[in-house]
């Protein structure tokens, strides 16, 4: 497939300053896409455009990944209210981090990774107004949704001049980048449309040069209707400390059926011959979940590592009956202790007590005598003694790890 057929194939193809998505198999572009530092991890939402991305990269176009550490110290304009100044350590912090993340989506790839701060921080006020905000409209800039939604009568907080300075410091980076790494389209997601058409524009008045903008789509959640990103449990993190890998895994592993295909075209690098034999096993038995499965193992290798993803897909299957438990390698019982309860060696009345599966002995032998527990896979029927390391199950999803 060319480029612009796997843009539209996958559903990335969104709005667009080029009059056809043919124009991008006509030209090889030097892109950028930004992310600012407003905290120290991407989360899920975050995954199209960086997807996006990779394809262009993997088509032969030069990459360049922007982290704001200059426009991280202003903040994006928000619709509801204005967002609080971080520390400058604070901002430090987060440009290293999401710099790693951005570094290991793109890994084996090569691009240029820069920092708006490098140029920024250089820019005096005075020239700056006087070369750069004289290009800018006030009547266009006070059109956007934004501005009005900050600034109607149901606004409260109002609109800070050095957020409203946003849009303009964005549309500088890229003018500064076309200039000094030639860079001709800029990608951003769908709510940043209105910031990658200011640079378009600057570009145009200052250079004379036609460059482009393309922003990826907003990714919805079919069965719910809801913006894609967040589990009911916040937000889902890139960054393993804030969501496990396990967690993480499992994020993806439950999504809907409606939604699964849709999310293997956006967020993997399989092809189109892989996920095409996969829709059709899919429809013909939605119950087996190999496209959930499919879609977990790889979006955890691109975000974690083969070995990471691997320890996950392991563990799932140990709790959930696919894989005997005793085959599960160490570093797979060390991932699944941080995620279920733990107790020491001893009977299984006292563990599923201290564990708080069962309220009382009365109640844990009221289950044992049911049938309702489990250990390593097997049924059992009275009270014994447990073996390190072993895995108890009640039910289908309440589980206490033995070590």
């Amino acid at each position: 497939m060319t480029l612009s057929e796997e843009l539209r194939w996958r559903g990335f193809y969104n709005q667009t300053t080029f009059a056809s998505p043919e124009a991008l198999d006509e030209a090889t572009y030097t892109l950028y896409l930004g992310t600012d530092p407003s905290g120290d991890s991407l989360h899920v939402g975050h995954l199209a455009v960086y997807m996006m991305v990779r394809r262009f990269l993997d088509h032969g176009h030069k990459v360049i990944l922007l982290v704001g550490g200059g426009t991280g110290m202003i903040g994006d304009m928000r619709d509801s209210e204005e967002r609080d100044l971080k520390p400058l350590d604070e901002i430090e912090h987060n440009t290293k981090a999401l710099a790693a993340q951005v570094s290991q989506l793109f890994s084996g790839k090569t691009f240029e990774l820069v920092d708006n701060y490098d140029w920024l921080a250089d820019v005096k006020l005075l020239p700056f107004l006087r070369d750069i905000g004289k290009a800018f409209s006030m009547n266009e800039l006070t059109s956007r949704e934004f501005y009005k939604a900050r600034t109607g009568s149901d606004a409260s907080g109002g609109l800070s001049y050095a957020e409203f300075s946003y849009t303009i410091l964005q549309g500088y980076d890229y003018l500064h980048l076309h200039r000094e790494k030639g860079a001709n389209l800029q990608i951003g997601g769908s709510d940043q449309w209105g910031n990658l058409l200011s640079g378009v524009e600057l570009i145009r008045k200052k250079t004379g040069n036609v460059v482009h903008a393309l922003s990826s789509p907003l990714v919805i959640n079919r069965s719910t209707g809801r913006k894609f990103g967040k589990s009911e449990g916040g937000a889902v993190w890139l960054d393993p400390e804030k969501t496990s890998v396990y967690q993480f895994y499992q994020f993806w592993l439950n999504v809907d059926d409606e939604s699964a295909i849709d999310y293997l075209k956006l967020f993997t690098l399989l092809d189109r011959i892989a996920i095409d034999e996969l829709t059709e096993r899919h429809v013909s038995n939605p119950g087996k979940r190999e496209a959930q499965r499919a879609l977990a193992y790889e979006v955890t290798k691109l975000v974690h590592g083969e070995a990471r993803a691997e320890q996950a897909r392991n563990v799932t299957a140990a709790l959930f009956g696919d894989t005997p438990f005793a085959q599960l390698l160490d570093e797979e019982i060390d991932m699944l202790a941080k995620e279920i309860p733990v107790t020491a060696s001893g009977n299984l009345v006292n563990a599923l007590v201290t564990s708080g599966v069962a309220g009382s002995n009365g109640e844990a032998r009221r289950l044992i005598a049911g049938n309702a527990i489990s250990i390593n896979g097997e049924k059992v029927s009275e009270d014994v003694e447990l073996s390190v390391p072993s895995l108890i199950k009640k039910g289908k999803n309440t589980f206490i790890l033995v070590r």
